[in-house]
């Protein structure tokens, strides 16, 4: 059995925000309309980082996640470039389908004039492009170059750069490809507005705004602008702990997940972790900041490419199922007085327990592309205070979400895990021989608790 962990009845208030409409445009990364929505059956969405290590600057790890919280491992040391070093790893999918790198080339003590460049057709196996001299006068130091890619399908680096008269004040610059290989820039453009002594700054842009998230190296603090250009002006509109994520903070990157939401990381190199907040309501308010599982500690400065592809977990809808635990095969889902639980089903139990071990899968009540599961009273199944239940949909956008569940990969060949649809990184999970929403901790066991065979139903 796997231990208890203790109560979140604090994450409920902490994390949970309404969610509202969001005016979508593009995401770094991502060439094409970022829609969010859970991916269809057969689909899965992956998320791509590719960091440096808390260890070694002169290699990255690639790792790969269906949630943008639990982090596997996809090829260690999988790109060490032919000199120098590598920091601060953007990455992007291009229009020609290859991924590519652009990195810091020196560790921060020394000079570092350059932006290297690396290719991926795989994201495991890498091939050194180029280094790129940044032309600016005086040059010191050009750091932490990050991809933004705007509606028109042109592709940019900002990157952070300081000249010699003061090596530590850096100002982000703009340079844009001027041809489709990535392989020539035009000269660097300052971002107006957000001033001298920003560095990591990245960008997204929703509608006809663009959003600067950028690190204030004065005060250590993340801070937040916006401008109806890409170049600016930038209107500085948060400063300090606006967010409460804290200071010696750096290296912010968003993306957006499946329930709209978008997710920052940022890392916390002041305490050695790496984390995550969410908003719901275009970068207004924030969830607490919350460690990654699995790499905190491990990965640095990172961004994330979001991609559908094929291979995702296949339920059919609007058909009668029973669920079976991967780690306890005996054991199925089944309603006991409104809750779900994980009792041995057999072909010995009587017409009624059958009966309350099969549910009828339909459509997700708050995205399509999710789905929901009812019982044979025709209740569904829900989160309340994290417990597994089921109620009647009293009609509400907060019950049609607790009812909302995202089909990822399991751990075991037919085997599919459900992650609740708004508290994502949580999922459907045994202890106890009940079912209840929990964080991913990044473990196997985790994923072997969260982790069930849709099969015949017995009812």
């Amino acid at each position: 059995m796997t231990p208890r962990p203790s109560r979140r009845t604090l994450l409920r208030a902490a994390a949970a925000l309404p969610v509202s409409a969001l005016a979508l445009g593009e995401l770094p990364g991502l060439l094409g309309a970022a829609t969010a929505a859970a991916p269809a059956s057969g689909l899965a969405t992956r998320y791509t980082i590719v960091p440096f290590l808390n260890s070694d600057d002169g290699t990255v790890n690639v790792y790969q996640s269906d949630d943008a919280t639990d982090f596997r491992l996809l090829k260690a040391s999988a790109y060490t470039p032919p000199a120098d070093r590598i920091r601060d790893a953007g990455v992007l999918r291009h229009t020609d389908g290859y991924y590519y790198v652009t990195y810091t080339t020196h560790t921060w003590q020394d000079v570092s004039t350059t932006i290297g460049f690396a290719r991926s057709a795989d994201r495991v196996n890498w091939t050194f492009l180029y280094d790129h001299p940044v032309p600016i006068a005086g040059l010191s130091r050009a750091w932490a170059p990050e991809w933004f890619v705007d509606v028109d399908g042109s592709v940019y680096v900002i990157v952070s750069c300081s000249t010699t008269a003061d090596e530590w004040i850096f100002t982000p610059y703009l340079l844009r490809a001027t041809n489709s290989a990535l392989t020539a820039w035009s000269s660097p453009v300052a971002l107006s507005g957000l001033g001298a002594n920003h560095i990591d700054t990245f960008l997204v842009r929703t509608g006809s705004t663009y959003h600067a998230f950028t690190k204030n190296e004065t005060t250590k603090y993340i801070e937040y602008a916006t401008a109806s250009t890409l170049t600016g002006p930038y209107t500085v509109s948060r400063t300090g702990d606006w967010a409460g994520w804290g200071s010696y903070r750096e290296g912010p990157a968003l993306t957006q997940l499946d329930n709209g939401a978008w997710r920052l990381f940022f890392d916390g190199y002041g305490d050695g972790s790496y984390y995550y907040s969410d908003s719901y309501d275009t970068f207004a308010t924030w969830s607490a900041p919350r460690a990654l599982p699995g790499i905190s500690g491990t990965a640095r400065h990172f961004s994330v490419v979001k991609e559908t592809v094929s291979g995702g977990p296949s339920v059919t809808k609007d058909t009668t199922r029973s669920f079976r635990s991967v780690n306890y095969p005996t054991r199925y889902w089944q309603q006991q007085s409104a809750l779900l639980n994980l009792p041995v089903v057999s072909a010995s139990s009587t017409a009624t327990e059958k009966q309350a071990a099969t549910f009828t899968v339909v459509a997700g009540l708050a995205d399509a592309g999710g789905f929901s599961f009812r019982d044979a009273s025709g209740a569904y199944l829900r989160h309340y205070d994290f417990r597994a239940r089921f109620d009647a949909h009293d009609g509400t956008s907060v019950f049609a979400r607790d009812a909302t569940f995202v089909a990822r990969t399991g751990t075991a060949s037919g085997s599919v895990r459900f992650e609740s649809y708004n508290y994502p990184g949580h999922y459907l999970r045994h202890y106890n021989y009940q079912l209840r929403v929990e964080r991913s901790d990044g473990t196997d066991l985790f994923r072997q608790d969260s982790s069930f065979v849709p099969v015949t139903a017995w009812g």
